[in-house]
C-alpha cells in the first residue's frame, strides 16, 4: 500500500522556526526601508531649503559684504583671542597646581622623572665645576 507521511512534531517545529525567522527578517527589512526612505526624504527637503535660502541670501551677502567681511574677521579674531587666553589660563593654573603639590611633597605625576633629571644635571654640573677648577689650578691630571 501507499505510505502516508504525517508531519512529525520535530518537522513542524523547524517549519515554524523558519517561518518566524523569515517573518522577522521581513519586519527588519520593512523597518530599514521605512527609516531609510524617511531619512532620504528629509535629506532632500533640507537640500531644497538650503538652495532656496542661499538663493534668497546671496544678494544680501553681496550688498552687505563690505560690512560683513570685516565684521566676521573681527569676531573671529576676538573669539580666537578669548579661546587662546582661556587655554593659557587653564594651562597656567594646572602648572601652578602641579608645582604646589610638588613643593608640598605630594609627588604629582612626573615628579620622579623631574627628580632623576635634577640629579643628572647636578652630577654634570659638579663634573664641569671640577673640570674647570682643575683646568684653572693646573691639576689637569697630567701626573704631577
Amino acid at each position: 500500500m501507499a505510505e502516508v507521511h504525517y508531519p512529525t512534531p520535530h518537522h513542524q517545529t523547524q517549519h515554524d522556526e523558519d517561518t518566524q525567522n523569515r517573518a522577522h527578517q521581513m519586519v527588519k527589512a520593512a523597518t530599514a526601508v521605512t527609516a531609510g526612505g524617511s531619512l532620504l526624504v528629509i535629506s532632500g527637503l533640507i537640500l531644497a531649503a538650503t538652495v532656496i535660502g542661499l538663493t534668497v541670501a546671496t544678494p544680501l551677502f553681496v550688498i552687505f559684504s563690505p560690512v560683513l567681511v570685516p565684521a566676521v574677521i573681527t569676531v573671529a579674531l576676538v573669539s580666537l583671542g578669548f579661546l587662546t587666553s582661556g587655554g593659557f589660563g587653564v594651562a597656567a593654573i594646572t602648572v601652578l597646581s602641579w608645582i604646589y603639590r610638588y613643593v608640598t611633597g605630594k609627588h604629582p605625576a612626573g615628579s620622579d622623572q623631574l627628580d632623576i633629571a635634577r640629579h643628572k644635571l647636578t652630577g654634570k654640573a659638579r663634573e664641569l665645576r671640577d673640570y674647570g677648577r682643575d683646568a684653572v689650578t693646573g691639576h689637569g691630571g697630567q701626573g704631577s
